[in-house]
């Protein structure tokens, strides 16, 4: 089967990176020419790759279609673009509801959204997908872990979330910082920190059986240096703010949606 990306940006990247380093299936790829240093980097890696003169090009040779473009520019993207009624399409663009996605790739009769993240490159990102079951599911169960969800929402929630990632390296980046203006020198800290926090993940999915906030009462011994932290960051409504920008987020993507 050939897969065929309108989108070559990052995320497409990270897709084709990990599709090729996985064991079983190996598509023909098509990718668009939008970025070409990307896409000429990612066809001189991997042989099993083309890139294409326009995005028509992609759709023409393709029988599964990734739309991975920017939301300001999707509807002008795929308007411009003639899909067959074949063809199986799979949007990652952000806040864009399927059936709006349908119309805009009208015949293609078969939509589905998913929410990839960078790490499919390696192989061990949780993916969302909706609908739960078919063609975007299967594309991405080589690439982590995949969570279908039945209602549209609920992968619109799952977006949000995601939104917390720069946040996360902004956090992290705070606390190695503030090691480094108490003398400690700055690759140290960086990793140091890195460390500490792929620690905790780590003891995050290992402890599924276990609640997050049964994870923090274990962190914080009562009278430590943990439970101070987390009393501060409650007292001065840290929580309250990261719940708010996440509404807001929400509420961001449910607009798009409409």
């Amino acid at each position: 089967m050939t897969l065929g990306f309108v989108g070559t940006g990052a995320i497409t990247a990270a897709i084709v990176t990990g599709l090729n380093s996985a064991d079983g299936r190996r598509y023909a790829i098509r990718l668009s020419p939008r970025n070409p240093a990307v896409a000429a980097g990612l066809a001189s890696r991997f042989e099993n790759i083309a890139v294409c003169g326009s995005n028509q090009e992609v759709l023409d040779a393709s029988e599964t279609v990734v739309i991975a473009v920017r939301p300001q520019v999707a509807e002008e993207v795929l308007s411009a673009l003639r899909f067959s009624s074949t063809q199986v399409v799979i949007s990652l663009v952000a806040g864009f509801a399927a059936q709006r996605i349908a119309d805009l790739v009208s015949p293609a009769g078969r939509v589905w959204r998913a929410v990839p993240l960078p790490s499919v490159a390696e192989r061990r990102s949780p993916i969302a997908v909706y609908p739960p079951e078919g063609a975007a599911a299967e594309l991405f169960a080589p690439l982590g872990k995949v969570y279908g969800v039945e209602a549209e929402a609920h992968l619109n929630a799952f977006g949000a979330a995601t939104a917390t990632m720069a946040a996360y390296f902004g956090f992290v980046g705070h606390i190695a910082s503030w090691l480094a203006r108490k003398g400690i020198p700055e690759q140290q800290a960086r990793e140091y920190v890195a460390r500490v926090y792929a620690g905790l993940a780590h003891a995050g999915l290992e402890s599924s059986q276990r609640t997050f906030e049964d994870l923090a009462s274990a962190h914080a011994t009562p009278g430590g240096l943990n439970e101070q932290l987390l009393r501060d960051l409650t007292d001065h409504g840290v929580f309250e703010i990261l719940r708010d920008a996440l509404d807001a987020v929400y509420r961001r993507a449910a607009a798009q949606s409409a």
